[in-house]
């Protein structure tokens, strides 16, 4: 990991200061390293987990992952990111948007670097992730089930990139292809589980504990696990706490009482059990690897997802 974060930077310059500020903004607020992390535990799965591409590969999940943000801080009108200043806070919406078609750009290059089926998978994850984010902001149809179309914008979202992390792991570490196509199918997963639990914090932690602005999917009416369970409840009790949610909440006063009605609602545990067991079906996927030290990781890194506070 510190040979990745090094080259992220190296990854990120610009012949132009302010362009190689921008593009390190976010890289400079921290942030967990959740995909490239990925990256490297499941090239242990191979015979070559040291090799170089393996480090390029990373950096390219994280940098496109980096690029994602910055245009989801223009869409969310977020203020914080990491506990920081998001790039459209600190500068507007423009050198935003611009700086994550930058860094975009840069994990293109580097992807190039790793081949002509890096560049494919690279693209049809970026294709994903893309129709994920277009669908957020399509409401579900009237024969929809709203839950089934959130996860489906998960999937896209998150899942198709925490995918792609560990294929690329397993495949720059030399692994057989049974084991990438296992440790994809668990990036998948736990991806998804990833953002579900991310939601869950939305509501549950405050901006010290996230270092982001507790409730903004609320706040901006965009539905998520939590809320959209509470919405199916059919208990008359709820019925002030379904009428605030699904739509923007503007007025700060009606924002922290639903935040305040969510989070005794039993749907923040309802939530929490549905990410544990999304979380159980990707450790069983890891039965394609040996038992040891790399399966014990990854079975770890699961739970870690699904439990996590921060």
């Amino acid at each position: 990991m510190d040979e990745v974060e090094k080259a992220l930077y190296g990854h990120v310059q610009s012949r132009f200061p302010f362009v190689t500020g921008a593009a390190s903004h976010l890289l400079d607020a921290g942030g967990k390293r959740f995909r490239p992390l990925l990256v490297l535990l499941a090239a242990e799965a191979g015979p070559h987990p040291l090799a170089d591409e393996v480090v390029t590969a990373a950096c390219v999940v994280e940098i496109t992952h980096v690029g994602s943000l910055y245009h989801d801080d223009v869409m969310d009108e977020a203020a914080l990111r990491r506990g920081a200043a998001s790039a459209n806070a600190r500068w507007d919406n423009l050198v935003a948007i611009l700086t994550g078609d930058f860094l975009f750009a840069k994990s293109s290059e580097l992807t190039a670097t790793l081949g002509p089926d890096a560049v494919r998978i690279q693209a049809e994850t970026f294709s994903r992730l893309v129709e994920g984010q277009i669908l957020e902001t399509v409401a579900p149809g009237p024969d929809d089930d709203p839950l089934q179309h959130y996860l489906e914008v998960v999937a896209g979202k998150t899942g198709s990139l925490i995918a792609t992390s560990a294929r690329y792991g397993a495949r720059f570490g030399g692994a057989p292809t049974e084991v990438e196509e296992a440790l994809a199918a668990y990036g998948e997963i736990v991806g998804s589980a990833f953002q579900l639990s991310d939601d869950i914090l939305d509501i549950a932690s405050d901006s010290v504990e996230s270092g982001k602005t507790p409730g903004t999917d609320l706040r901006e009416g965009v539905p998520t696990l939590p809320s959209l369970m509470a919405a199916a409840s059919t208990d008359p009790a709820d019925e002030r706490l379904r009428s605030l949610l699904g739509r923007p909440l503007t007025d700060d006063a009606e924002h922290a009482e639903a935040l305040a009605l969510l989070r005794a609602h039993p749907a923040m545990a309802q939530a929490s059990a549905y990410v544990v067991d999304r979380a159980a079906e990707a450790k069983a996927l890891l039965t394609a690897l040996p038992p040891g030290p790399v399966r014990d990781a990854l079975e770890a890194f699961a739970d870690a997802v699904a439990t996590r506070s921060s």
